[in-house]
């Protein structure tokens, strides 16, 4: 099974900003970038251990200044699921209030459902009687809305976090059929050179896409090849900062392989 949360956790960090001005463009203009953010993975770890529901975790509770010089805190939800979760907007609303009861601070909660349930958006929870009303609502980003070339916002063309969510959508399409994955991976990983990204920026992203985009070893090999033979017509440097990446991660998993190799000759 494909791991989303982890890649998706670490692009956030990464890309918070560009994240803030792809799904949530109000939001961003209404931040003070200029102050910085924080994440709050101490305060986040606290919370979720209080919680007795779901998974009980956020994925990101990040601190930010609003342009007006007042400070807020926005709690991002990123949901990975790939099937519905009954429990998403009661989780949703136990962290919301679990936030605010512990710091006393204005809460922004957001939610970006990654999942493949085309009519599942959990938008809000709520519960009443005899009166007393309770209602939470909080904005939700779809991702498969974004499938489309039509359907996706302005911002979406040199966001690097629109990136991320391309090769997000291509696995849910493609991760049944190896041969389409491969040749998405490829003609992504092909449009980062060309998209005038610094080669840090390259560096940054296709650790994304490779660990969003998982091949199979035979596939994982081809892709290999087929991007150094990319490179050399391109007149790219040999070993490419993208090169290195698999060498080191192919060094990587030879090392593990035989660390478990030695571990089955002792017993």
């Amino acid at each position: 099974m494909t791991d989303f949360d982890s890649p998706w956790k670490e692009s956030l960090e990464l890309y918070f900003e560009p994240f803030m001005a792809l799904f949530f463009p109000e939001a961003h203009k209404a931040i003070d970038w200029d102050r910085g953010h924080e994440f709050l993975d101490k305060e986040l770890q606290k919370i979720t251990r209080e919680t007795e529901i779901g998974r009980r975790r956020a994925d990101k509770l990040i601190r930010v200044w609003l342009g007006d010089g007042r400070e807020t805190w926005v709690l991002v939800h990123i949901e990975v699921q790939s099937q519905e979760d009954p429990d998403f907007a009661e989780r949703m609303f136990v962290y919301h209030y679990r936030i605010f009861d512990r710091y006393h601070r204005q809460v922004v909660s957001l939610a970006v459902l990654a999942d493949e349930a085309k009519k599942w958006r959990p938008d809000g929870f709520s519960y009443g009687l005899w009166g007393c009303d309770m209602q939470f609502r909080y904005p939700i980003i779809k991702l498969l809305d974004y499938r489309s070339k039509t359907d996706r916002p302005a911002a979406w063309e040199g966001n690097p976090f629109a990136v991320v969510v391309r090769a997000h959508l291509m696995v849910l399409e493609n991760r049944k059929e190896p041969d389409k994955l491969f040749q998405s991976k490829f003609e992504l990983v092909k449009q980062l050179y060309m998209a005038g990204y610094s080669r840090q920026e390259i560096v940054d992203l296709f650790r994304f896409i490779d660990w969003l985009m998982d091949l199979p070893k035979a596939h994982e090999k081809l892709f290999w090849e087929q991007l150094a033979r990319y490179e050399e017509e391109k007149k790219m440097p040999y070993v490419t900062s993208v090169e290195r990446i698999g060498i080191e991660k192919g060094m990587q998993q030879g090392m593990q392989q035989g660390l478990l190799e030695g571990i089955e000759k002792a017993c």
